[in-house]
């Protein structure tokens, strides 16, 4: 029997989760970026934390709303970003050498500080020292190194007069109608002024008050459609008019794919619903724009950076790794190395991150694993002791066939890799429950390797009676 019958499994396994999903190309580019990164970039990069000698301990984007921060002081600190060291070109390139296909960036966050020149507020980067567009730069110069932009905008503005986060009164709503126009006029000049762009990534969209515009968001939303083709927009826009967010009551994702909570990463395919879905991830514990003392919490490494992407690959979604630069346009330099390490395994191994999904096995203590096609990609995370990667075989689609193993490479040395069964023949061992095992041999090139590798194996349905010699192979 043909192969086909196993990869009926994938598809009747996916299926049975799935809400209504875009099917066009551009949705399907999104989906196969495997790997993103996010900047936050602001004001707030310039106390980067601090004020007065003291050390704010929450996200250091939101430094503003501490009651140690005076906020007249914060709403100057504009007058003093100039940021030196901003290359935009370095930048890319760095996200590039990671291994990114896509980026976000913060246009403006909840303080209301627009990073490019907006005509709708005078609170802009045109009236900084740097006096120059951020946004524009950034767009052509990841674009030109063939990597996705889209743009956060946070519908929280502490600057706006109009912005309230709940309309009490009538003189609330008659100010909130005019943050609305405000925020129509910006998100509308965005894509105008930046038609490159692939789409948009909204935060601050938990307030009482703008959950109350669902038919209002709805309607902008259609109209930033139209502006650009294709645009992708996550869940969190906007809500259903039963005030529900991310899902709505009838439980569909909210437009085009679910924005998970920061940080958290699924542990199943059935936790996702069927879903597409991205994860955003900080280095350390909880930091987002920069802040000065990146040791005073958890710091992520590269190896559990990577075994994030590969984990959020094999439950088909994105990961999008956080970056924080400095109120002069630099990168720390922890960051910058972390980003290196990455980038190398990326080089090496992303055969098994981009376009490539949830696969036909199951989770196995050794790792994750991932499928493009006909190829199924182990990537190997607890190497065992013995050196030898058991496998575990889902059962046939068809009664008297049986799955077998055909082919299995190391995909970085170019090696195939010795099979042995671990019946007592030596050959396969296939259970009472109908699935096989296999020990996959590893190479003493990567016996000792601190870092994940990978192993390609293809599998096919063969009858019972020629597994046994399939399995010697």
């Amino acid at each position: 029997m043909k192969k086909i019958g196993l990869f009926l499994i994938l598809i009747f396994s996916v299926s049975v989760l799935s809400a209504q999903k875009r099917t066009d190309a551009d949705m399907q580019r999104w989906r196969d970026y495997g790997l993103g990164q996010f900047i936050h970039w602001g004001v707030y990069a310039i106390p980067g934390g601090q004020w007065n000698g003291k050390s704010y301990h929450g996200a250091a984007e939101w430094i503003r709303s501490w009651n140690e921060m005076p906020v007249n002081e914060y709403d100057s600190l504009y007058r003093q970003f100039n940021p030196a060291k901003f290359d935009a070109e370095k930048w890319a390139e760095m996200a590039k050498n990671m291994g990114a296909k896509y980026m976000i960036f913060t246009t403006k966050h909840h303080d209301g500080f627009c990073m490019w020149p907006s005509k709708y507020t005078a609170y802009t980067i045109a009236n900084t020292p740097y006096k120059r567009d951020i946004v524009g730069p950034l767009v052509e110069a990841y674009s030109a190194a063939g990597i996705d932009v889209y743009l956060y905008f946070s519908i929280i503005d502490w600057n706006h007069k109009g912005y309230r986060s709940t309309l009490k009164t009538d003189a609330d709503r008659q100010e909130y109608e005019t943050f609305k126009q405000f925020t129509r006029n910006q998100l509308l000049e965005l894509l105008d002024n930046y038609p490159k762009i692939k789409g948009l990534w909204f935060d601050g969209t938990w307030d009482r008050a703008w959950i109350e515009q669902a038919a209002w968001a709805d309607s902008l939303g259609r109209e930033l459609r139209a502006k650009i083709p294709g645009l992708i927009i996550g869940s969190r826009f906007r809500a259903d008019l039963k005030g529900f967010r991310h899902q709505d009551a009838n439980g569909q994702i909210i437009d085009d794919y679910d924005q998970r909570f920061e940080r958290n990463l699924p542990s199943t395919l059935e936790e996702t619903k069927g879903f597409d879905w991205d994860c955003v991830m900080t280095i350390p514990e909880n930091q987002w724009g920069y802040h000065r003392d990146w040791l005073w919490t958890y710091v992520k490494t590269p190896y559990e950076l990577i075994e994030m992407a590969v984990k959020a690959n094999s439950l088909d979604g994105n990961l999008v790794i956080n970056f924080g630069p400095d109120g002069n346009g630099g990168f720390r330099k922890e960051e910058t190395d972390i980003a290196k390490e990455i980038g190398k395994w990326m080089s090496a191994n992303g055969e098994a991150v981009y376009a490539a999904h949830h696969s036909v096995l199951e989770k196995q203590d050794w790792g994750y694993s991932t499928q493009k096609g006909d190829s199924i990609y182990l990537v190997i995370f607890n190497k065992p002791l013995n050196n030898k990667v058991r496998v575990k075989v889902p059962k046939p689609a068809t009664k008297g066939m049986v799955n077998v193993i055909v082919k299995a490479e190391f995909p970085v040395i170019r090696k195939p890799a010795s099979i042995e069964g671990t019946g007592a023949d030596g050959t396969f061992y296939r259970d009472k429950n109908g699935f096989s095992y296999y020990n996959i041999l590893i190479p003493k090139e990567l016996q000792k390797t601190e870092m994940p590798f990978v192993i390609r194996i293809r599998l096919k349905e063969v009858d019972e009676k020629e597994a046994y010699q399939q399995a010697k192979m």
